[in-house]
């Protein structure tokens, strides 16, 4: 039975070289399954046909409570495909991405073909080498600052795929999102529904799940990992909301940076090139030794996502809040086979 970090450890030396296009765009989606989605879902399947990928959003995997439009299963597919990018650049092709190829078939999401032999650039390498680093990261970061000129790289990251990044400034403006987060922590949780679709995607870390939020992700120590049913009982069954809204609070707070990734539309493009901007980021945070983790209530939440987007006055729509940090090192989370996302 494979482990967790064995999904994780890829050898980009065994890529087939001298194999069909065929093996050789199978092999690249060992780095397309290590991309981030809302509660581990990992919403997309795959198709291999003439020697090209076919990228399709998984809708069997949806969140129809958290996100009934699946604009968060869009923009993890979106992540999805900016990690084949980068694994094609890494790996010396070109990349030839087609986004929603054919418009009669909407799940059908992108089309991926190997392209010309290039070489990477040193850039593309360093985002490369960070995609079996970057692990989502709940827990408290340390005390410093994140520079300016870091952020200020992640902003110039976002736009070149047609995203925006808002880096909150003032403790007030702070504040006030961290209220937003606590209203949407106590709206979602109020909510029997959402409580029991969070719950059904929990699992313990010594599950053979290949996919869902183990406990450990939340701070369930590894010795009390067989209590994880437990805590997935409790929070399908109560209504935790207080003790939420208390915790994000203060991660909202005291997280060194807080980010606003958005669009300037709100359609499934958009959400698609969100992803990928998201991607980027992530990847690029993580190369420079930063951690990162979602605080995406306000978003989820209608009446709040517009408060929002008044509140860092955004000329267009929020997708994604982010809080970055420096922090300590996290277990990765399970993901699944090739053979169990290829069509």
């Amino acid at each position: 039975m494979s482990t967790i970090s064995n999904f994780w450890n890829i050898e980009a030396a065994e890529f087939p070289q001298t194999g069909t296009p065929t093996e050789q765009l199978k092999f690249l989606l060992n780095y397309a399954l290590l991309a981030p989605s809302g509660h581990n879902t990992q919403p997309w399947n795959f198709k291999i046909q003439d020697e090209a990928i076919a990228l399709y959003a998984d809708r069997t995997r949806a969140l129809p409570v958290v996100d009934p439009q699946d604009r968060e299963l869009i923009i993890s597919c979106g992540t999805a495909l900016f990690n084949l990018r980068i694994a094609l650049r890494h790996l010396g092709y070109t990349g030839k991405i087609s986004t929603f190829p054919e418009p009669s078939h909407p799940d059908l999401l992108a089309t991926i073909q190997l392209g010309k032999p290039t070489q990477a650039s040193a850039d593309e390498q360093m985002l490369f080498e960070a995609i079996p680093q970057r692990h989502t990261n709940r827990r408290d970061y340390e005390n410093r600052d994140v520079p300016k000129s870091m952020l200020t790289w992640l902003q110039v990251d976002a736009a070149s795929e047609g995203a925006w990044l808002h880096v909150v400034k003032g403790d007030l403006t702070r504040q006030a999102i961290a209220e937003l987060v606590v209203r949407g922590d106590r709206w979602q949780m109020a909510d029997p529904n959402f409580r029991r679709e969070l719950a059904a995607w929990i699992h313990p870390g010594s599950s053979s799940s290949h996919d869902g939020i183990p406990g450990y992700a939340y701070g369930v120590n590894q010795y009390l990992d067989f209590a994880t049913p437990i805590f997935a009982w409790a929070m399908r069954t109560l209504d935790l909301g207080d003790a939420m809204a208390h915790h994000n609070r203060q991660l909202t707070i005291q997280s060194p940076a807080i980010l606003v990734l958005g669009t300037e539309q709100d359609t499934p493009r958009d959400w698609l090139a969100a992803g990928q901007a998201l991607e980027r980021v992530l990847l690029r945070s993580q190369a420079v030794g930063l951690s990162a983790s979602f605080l995406n209530q306000p978003i989820e939440v209608p009446t709040l996502r517009s408060q929002l987007s008044k509140l860092i006055y955004a000329s267009g729509y929020p997708q994604i809040l982010l809080r970055l940090g420096f922090g300590s090192e996290v277990k990765p989370t399970a993901r699944r086979r090739v053979d169990e996302v290829l069509l």
